[in-house]
C-alpha cells in the first residue's frame, strides 16, 4: 500500500485541449506543471470538475493521467486521478489503469444516476471500485451541488474506513463547514474544496485543499493560510475577501459559468500555456 501524507495546496488542473478542443494537447501539460511547481503547489488533481473529466472519453481520460504522471514524477509533484462519473464498467476500467499507473491517489465520484441514497449504499458503490486499485489511496469526491448524493460525510467515513482497506479520506467541496469540520479525525485526509469558505475552513483544522483557484492566484491561498496559522485572523480574512472578489470578477466576466469562467480566467493569466476553451456544454 503506497503511503499518502499530503498537506498543503492541489491543483484541480483544467484539461488541455488543442483543435477547437477535439483533441487533448498533452504538449501543454509539463509547462503547466513547472508552472504550479513555480509557486510551490505541491499536487495536481487530474480529469475532475475544473479538468472537465465527464466530458472526456475513456480513452482521452487515461491517456491524460498517463501524461500528467510522466511530468510530475519528472518535477516531484503529487498526482491524484479522479476516475469516476462514467458508466460503472468505464470507472472500473479507470481505477485499474490507475493502479497500473501507480499513481498517488485515486478520487471517485458516487454512481451519478443509481444515485446512493445512504453512506451504507455509497460505501458499497466505492468498494466495488476500490478493489480494483488496491494499492492506490482512495478518495471520495464529496461535491453534492452536482451529484445531488447528500448523504452524511462523518457517517460514512466512519463506515467507508472500516470496509476500505486502501481508504484515506475525501475532497469535501460544500459550503457545510461545520459537517466538513465533523469529518476531520487524525489519520485522515480531508481536502477542501469551496475556495469561498478557505478561511473558515483554516480555523476549523483543514490542512490540505484541492479549489480551482489555485491555478489562477495560489499566492492568495498560500496568504490565507499563513496569516491563519500565525494568527493574524484580520490579515487572513481580508486576503479571503480579496480571493472572493477575484473569483466573483472571473464569474462576471465569463458568463457565470464555474468551470469555463475559471478557464478564461487561467487562459488571459497563463498565455504562454495553451490550454483552450471548454467543451460542450460548457461553452454553449
Amino acid at each position: 500500500m503506497k503511503t499518502f501524507n499530503f498537506k498543503g495546496l492541489m491543483a484541480p488542473v483544467f484539461t488541455p485541449y488543442k483543435n477547437r478542443c477535439e483533441t487533448p494537447n498533452i504538449d501543454a501539460i509539463e509547462p503547466y506543471v513547472e508552472m504550479l511547481k513555480s509557486y510551490d503547489v505541491k499536487g495536481v488533481l487530474v480529469n475532475g470538475t475544473s479538468g472537465e473529466g465527464m466530458l472526456l472519453n475513456t480513452e482521452e481520460r487515461m491517456l491524460l493521467a498517463e501524461a500528467w504522471q510522466r511530468a510530475c514524477k519528472k518535477h516531484e509533484i503529487t498526482v491524484m486521478v479522479q476516475i469516476g462519473g462514467a458508466p460503472h464498467p468505464d470507472v472500473v476500467q479507470l481505477a485499474q489503469h490507475a493502479s497500473q499507473l501507480d499513481v498517488d491517489a485515486v478520487l471517485c465520484l458516487p454512481e451519478l444516476y443509481f444515485k446512493p441514497k445512504t453512506p451504507e449504499k455509497l460505501v458499497a458503490y466505492l468498494e466495488g471500485i476500490a478493489k480494483h486499485c488496491p494499492t492506490i489511496p482512495f478518495f471520495y469526491y464529496h461535491i453534492p451541488m452536482f451529484t445531488d448524493v447528500n448523504v452524511h460525510m462523518p457517517t460514512f467515513l466512519d463506515i467507508a474506513e472500516k470496509k476500505i482497506s486502501n481508504f484515506r479520506g475525501i475532497k469535501y467541496t460544500s459550503g457545510n463547514l461545520d459537517e466538513g469540520s465533523a469529518c476531520l479525525k487524525e489519520g485522515r485526509t480531508i481536502f477542501l474544496g469551496a475556495d469561498t469558505i478557505l478561511c473558515g475552513a483554516v480555523a476549523a483544522g483543514f490542512d490540505s485543499f484541492i479549489m480551482t483557484t489555485i491555478n489562477i492566484c495560489p499566492e492568495v491561498a498560500f496568504q490565507i493560510i499563513n496569516y491563519m496559522n500565525q494568527g493574524e485572523i484580520k490579515a487572513a480574512r481580508d486576503k479571503q475577501l480579496q480571493l472572493n472578489t477575484i473569483i466573483a470578477d472571473i464569474l462576471k466576466d465569463g458568463g457565470g459559468e464555474w468551470v469555463s469562467a475559471m478557464k478564461k480566467a487561467f487562459r488571459g493569466k497563463f498565455l504562454s500555456i495553451e490550454v483552450g476553451q471548454t467543451r460542450p456544454p460548457l461553452n454553449m
